[in-house]
């Protein structure tokens, strides 16, 4: 099964370092962001799970939820929990899923659905797949994913700017151009008239017939 935006996330039962979930049951009436790693003790990983740890905040104040999932099982992820702490200064608190029998990551299209076995035995080369971003929002629709190789670390200060991205254009009949920041004027996007687009806004800039741009809405 190959994923699209805005196609429903699929639902999942696991178990977690914060006890058995269910997927579409723990994401609520939020948002949600699931990144995955091949492997427990891989260098990136551990940096990784550390900085999503120390923004865990900023995403809570937009209503997303974190959670993090590898292909090892729940003794590991604690274990590796102490290293992330120790190097990183921050501890994770957010559930990291168990997908030992790479459920998970074939029903995201993260490894080929023919592949056999457990996670006992395979490599983080094995698994470099497993290396992709999912945000789901409060519809439980797939908004954005996003892949890395394993050795490219996430930008989680990128990946908090995509999120106010969505959650603005989502709000405002709106789209952030390149290099938006939060705060930074925004695109009417073409669905709405220019008369509307006045009743709205307010004042605009009509640079081109197509491209109008306007302060970012409050």
């Amino acid at each position: 099964m190959s994923l699209r935006i805005n196609d429903i996330a699929p639902d999942f039962t696991a178990e977690t370092t914060d006890g058995p979930i269910s997927f579409h049951d723990w994401i609520g009436d939020g948002w949600a962001i699931m990144f995955s790693h091949p492997k427990d003790f891989t260098p990136v990983c551990t940096t990784e799970l550390g900085a999503a740890a120390g923004m865990a905040e900023e995403f809570a104040k937009r209503n997303c939820k974190l959670i993090g999932i590898s292909v090892d099982t729940v003794e590991d992820h604690q274990k590796w929990k102490s290293d992330i702490s120790a190097v990183t200064g921050n501890a994770v608190s957010y559930p990291m899923i168990a997908d030992t029998d790479l459920k998970v990551a074939k029903l995201y299209d993260m490894l080929p659905a023919e592949v056999e076995g457990v996670s006992a035995g395979r490599t983080a080369a094995d698994n470099q797949t497993v290396r992709t971003v999912f945000f789901v929002g409060p519809d439980k629709r797939i908004k954005m994913y996003m892949a890395y190789p394993m050795t490219t670390g996430r930008n989680f200060p990128e990946l908090l700017r995509i999120l106010d991205s969505m959650q603005l254009t989502l709000a405002h009949k709106v789209a952030t151009p390149a290099d938006w920041q939060p705060g930074d004027d925004v695109i009417i996007t073409p669905a709405v008239s220019d008369e509307d687009a006045t009743a709205k806004f307010g004042a605009f800039d009509k640079k081109l017939p197509y491209l109008r741009v306007t302060k970012q809405p409050a």
